[in-house]
């Protein structure tokens, strides 16, 4: 029998090593940086890349790294009985139109899913759940806010049983939305929104400096791993 192919590197087409290109990915990611201030800063350690040349590993490299990182971490949290899921909404601009962002998170504060919207309604709500279920399956419980069109959503996939609905609740997914606010406000808009994720939002605030350290020190080597 004819032996498997391994897969195609994503880096072959490029001169640059991949290790170069992680990290410029990572500090776009990890900071809220313009192109150029990436630009300057890799030319102090000696890496001469055009803004022009970050914005095209990102363009290239963010969606796949990112898919890998959320698909490895929810692989593993598949694994637990009392898996939860936090969803919401929050307005955001892109291109200068208003939006809405719908975010599904984790009891650990993993990003699941988001989906962009012009409307909150009914039909927003199930064409986001249907997605997030296909792909992620069905967890145990759902907690929401109280905004109506989730309930009716759930009603119609059949498991408005497992909608959890309380004032602090969903501080979970409420929280997780202070990342992008901050890089809305540093960058005045957002990216391409198949890539955003929160691999570095380690939470530093909710958390002592040891635990920030070892959670810190795991998702880099997880970034370090990642199409090694």
């Amino acid at each position: 029998m004819p032996r498997p192919r391994k897969p195609a590197s994503p880096f072959r087409y490029f001169n640059s090593s991949p290790e170069v290109i992680r990290l410029v990915v990572m500090m776009y990611v990890r900071f809220p940086l313009s192109l150029r201030n990436v630009e300057d800063l890799l030319f102090e350690r000696g890496i001469d890349v055009c803004h022009e040349t970050v914005r095209h590993w990102w363009n290239r490299f963010g969606p796949l790294f990112a898919a890998d990182v959320r698909r490895q971490r929810v692989s593993r949290m598949r694994g637990f009985r009392q898996w939860k899921w936090h969803l919401d909404e929050v307005y955001v601009k892109i291109n200068g139109e208003m939006h809405y962002l719908w975010r599904a998170v984790d009891q650990e504060g993993e990003v699941l899913e988001s989906y962009v919207t012009k409307t909150r309604d009914k039909a927003a709500a199930l064409r986001f759940m249907k997605k997030a279920l296909k792909r992620h399956g069905s967890p145990e419980a759902i907690t929401t806010d109280g905004l109506r069109s989730y309930k009716a959503a759930m009603s119609e996939l059949g498991n408005a049983a497992k909608q959890e609905v309380g004032r602090w609740a969903n501080n979970r997914v409420e929280n997780s939305h202070l990342p992008f606010r901050r890089r809305e406000r540093a960058m005045l808009r957002f990216r391409q929104m198949k890539s955003l994720h929160n691999h570095f939002n380690l939470e530093r605030h909710l958390t002592d400096r040891q635990t920030y350290k070892t959670r810190r020190s795991a998702a880099l080597a997880e970034w370090q791993n990642l199409m090694a």
